[in-house]
């Protein structure tokens, strides 16, 4: 008998492998709004108006490190998909849940794990209004947010042009630095750079009051969120749109910046490829600049000015007068 042919397993080909053979398998929706593979969908929904679509999953295992509350863990999982609205500059309105839930939960926990998702959806103007719960091994947060927006309104992942100023609304490095803190005791931290290295883990913040002032300045011609990390949005961004990065400014926070130098660690790895920093990673107009950076401004944030979209279809990091290519690298489930 011929032996059937060896089938690669999924940690052979990676999530990203999986979702494009996933897509290839779907019947493309006819006049869509948004690409598959952009941080939301999209569907109209009136004359001129899109409903606007989010799902994303929190698993206990890969997820939810050592030092995360229930209440953190089903906060973050509702930030992880507002951040999605916040990189098209979409409102979010009302969020669907299931829970897969391991039965040596307490009533304690699974209180938690409910005012999480409610201070959670609270925060970014939304509500909880239904969703579904199964007994799992590990625990499983299912997400997904709903909300709406005008058609001509949302910011895709394509749309950056030779000349757009590359531009992100944050510093990077906390996220991996906090986490590779509560992973390892034994590494050093001044104790004034502790609480913000943690709290961003724990506490992440999504831009939505950023995405959706940007949105309204009309300057912004992409856009994503960096929860895959720095290096892999610029990545993402330079195929969507067809052309290249250079980033002449790296936006390294101080906190990440101090943790490198105690630990021997490089920070400029740590701030291009840490990911879960949740900021917003863009172009800009170059006109519209100054509307961009006001926009922002005026909701209390800030724009920060790191590069350059080029011609060349490569993304490339200048440091002191020195370039060098940065391949694209993330977190990538089954693969990392």
């Amino acid at each position: 008998m011929c032996k059937p042919e060896k089938q690669p397993s999924a940690k052979s080909l990676g999530e990203h492998a999986i979702i494009e053979l996933m897509r290839s398998r779907f019947e493309a929706m006819p006049d869509v709004v948004v690409p598959f593979g952009d941080d939301v969908s999209a569907l109209p929904f009136g004359e001129g108006d899109v409903a606007v679509l989010k799902a994303d999953m929190l698993v206990g295992k890969t997820d939810v490190p050592a030092g995360m509350s229930f209440w953190q863990a089903a906060r973050k999982a509702v930030v992880m998909n507002v951040s999605d609205f916040a990189s098209k500059g979409a409102v979010p309105r009302a969020v669907m849940v299931s829970l897969g839930l391991p039965p040596n939960l307490t009533q304690s926990d699974l209180v938690a794990l409910a005012d999480g998702l409610n201070a959670g959806a609270r925060e970014y103007g939304c509500y909880v209004v239904g969703g579904d719960t199964a007994e799992t091994s590990g625990l499983i947060v299912s997400v997904q947010v709903y909300g709406a927006s005008k058609k001509d309104g949302l910011m895709l992942r394509g749309g950056a042009v030779v000349g757009d100023v590359l531009a992100v609304t944050g510093l990077f490095g906390k996220s991996v630095a906090g986490l590779q803190l509560l992973l390892n005791g034994s590494l050093r931290v001044p104790e004034r750079s502790c609480g913000a290295l943690v709290d961003a883990v724990l506490m992440p913040q999504a831009r939505l009051r950023e995405g959706l002032a940007l949105r309204a300045s009309g300057a912004v011609s992409a856009c994503m969120d960096s929860s895959d990390g720095l290096v892999w949005c610029l990545n993402e961004l330079g195929v969507q749109s067809g052309v290249g990065f250079v980033v002449s400014n790296l936006p390294v926070a101080k906190e990440a910046q101090e943790f490198a130098e105690l630990n021997m660690l490089d920070a400029a790895e740590l701030a291009l490829y840490g990911g879960e920093e949740y900021e917003l990673v863009l172009t800009v107009k170059p006109d519209l600049w100054a509307a961009a950076e006001a926009a922002v401004a005026g909701v209390g944030g800030k724009l920060l000015p790191i590069g350059k979209a080029t011609a060349g279809k490569r993304v490339l990091l200048d440091l002191n007068g020195k370039q060098r290519v940065i391949h694209a690298r993330g977190y990538e489930h089954f693969k990392t």
